[in-house]
């Protein structure tokens, strides 16, 4: 994923998109860049690697590089940006969040077109931010070349462009599957990913804009480019994982969403006679947990934390890339409470269980410590499709979905007819799918939340969700 932070002020922009743009870091661990503008220097940018440290590490000295009234910034999963780009339309910096995914089919097309080049990474792979602002120069204006990249792009695009002047253009991806939202205080305008970043810089809210919507603004004033489409798609694992706790999207706080999740889950547990032998309810951390406090106010069982992570010294950003080494890290991260763990019936609550490399870790290290059982419960559905539209739950082959595998093992490519009969858990087909992972990573019992039971948490109308992952529908 990623997330990105812009300010337009009546003083020095800098310090409010360092902190605004840091508090994004939970949606990337890869790049992180600023870019500022002033009269004298014009437009500046920096941008650091921060996979093995974190945001404020890296930038610390940036208020001695870089000034100016206007400034964005962005934390990402993917490529480094913002970029500087020289074009017909000016010099600007742009940064973008979401997933060209045609990225090879619009080169090829653009190099029929145009004879241009790019800078090549390693691999000759293109960087997306790049691609994305030479679609945009094909047009004669921002909003006519935002739209047309929007409209080509296969994925998604919400994007930030700080022109050289100053002013900000801020666009939402045309299906608004990530938000965008503005902020205002007596100073000027900002814009943001994260709703709670703003407010924490005494900002207060102006709007969250609607699908395809494109904004231009400065200090003094806003300015609409482009009118909201009709129909919105915003991912629905912005708040059953993503998203920050915090904050609010299409008017619905996280952290209480995730309270009505888990007491959902808890209520057809008791419904079904499931897991009603259980000491204690507890939360995967981090994003874990506010799922399971729900499902413990509403069941009565206690809440408690068997493990804690250790993360003084161990940052969500320090992550090697091998897999091994990664499961060794997350496993060094936990330190057990022997006391709550010792001869106890658990019930874990986990975000989402997508290959579930992790979670066996997880359970192994609780069982290795003295747990009677451990029983696992999934805060949504199985996902069964890779992301079309994002870099979340991307990957190279659906085979490495744990649900997908399974279905494979059981019966082949036949099993692909009845992937709505595997995701529910009261089907035949969807209790041997939850059997056979229980045996695979030794859960006592396993369950995933439905996909009503998530919408219903949500609390928004599930035609303006994106819910691809769990069940392939556009």
């Amino acid at each position: 994923m990623g997330g990105f932070f812009g300010a337009a002020l009546k003083r020095d922009a800098m310090m409010d998109v360092f902190f605004g743009t840091d508090y994004h870091s939970h949606l990337g661990t890869r790049r992180a860049g600023l870019a500022a503008y002033n009269e004298t220097d014009g437009l500046q940018r920096s941008i650091h690697n921060i996979q093995n440290s974190p945001f404020r590490t890296k930038f610390e000295n940036i208020f001695d590089e870089m000034s100016g009234n206007s400034a964005i910034g962005c934390i990402s999963d993917s490529d480094p940006q913002p970029l500087l780009i020289r074009s017909k339309l000016g010099t600007f910096a742009i940064c973008i969040v979401g997933a060209v995914k045609n990225s090879d089919e619009l080169l090829s097309e653009y190099f029929d077109h145009t004879h241009g080049q790019f800078n090549a990474m390693t691999g000759g792979k293109v960087n997306s931010t790049e691609l994305v602002a030479a679609l945009i120069g094909l047009k004669d204006s921002f909003a006519e070349g935002i739209k047309f990249a929007q409209e080509v792009i296969e994925g998604s695009a919400s994007i930030v462009i700080l022109k050289n002047g100053g002013n900000i253009i801020a666009a939402r991806d045309k299906m608004g599957r990530t938000p965008v939202i503005i902020g205002k205080n007596e100073d000027g305008y900002c814009v943001t990913f994260e709703s709670f970043a703003y407010k924490k810089l005494g900002f207060e809210d102006e709007r969250e804009l609607g699908p395809g919507e494109i904004v231009e603004f400065s200090a003094e004033k806003i300015e609409r480019l482009a009118e909201p489409g009709k129909d919105t798609r915003i991912c629905a694992f912005l708040w059953s994982y993503y998203g920050y706790s915090t904050s609010n999207y299409e008017g619905v706080n996280v952290e209480t969403m995730r309270y009505r999740n888990g007491e959902i889950m808890a209520e057809t547990d008791r419904e079904r006679g499931l897991a009603q032998d259980i000491d204690y309810a507890c939360g995967v951390p981090d994003s874990g947990t506010p799922h399971a406090i729900g499902y413990s106010n509403k069941s009565g069982v206690p809440f408690a934390r068997p493990f804690i992570k250790y993360t003084p010294t161990w940052p969500r950003s320090f992550m090697p890339a091998n897999q091994k080494d990664r499961n060794r890290v997350a496993k060094m991260k936990q330190i057990p409470v022997h006391e709550l763990i010792q001869d106890k019936n658990l019930l874990f609550v986990d975000d989402s269980i997508v290959r579930g490399t992790q979670i066996k870790e997880t359970v192994d290290f609780l069982y290795d410590n003295g747990a009677k059982n451990v029983h696992m419960r999934s805060a949504c559905p199985p996902v069964m499709y890779g992301c079309k539209y994002l870099n979340f739950s991307s990957s190279r082959s659906e085979m490495e979905l744990i649900a997908r595998r399974v279905i494979d093992e059981l019966e082949g490519e036949e099993g692909l007819k009845y992937i709505e009969e595997y995701s529910d858990g009261s089907t035949e087909r969807g209790k041997k799918l939850r059997r056979v992972i229980c045996e695979k990573f030794n859960f006592a019992s396993l369950e995933f939340q439905s996909l009503e039971g998530i919408i219903k948490a949500i609390g928004i109308d599930k035609c303006k969700l994106c819910t691809y992952c769990w069940n392939g529908k556009e």
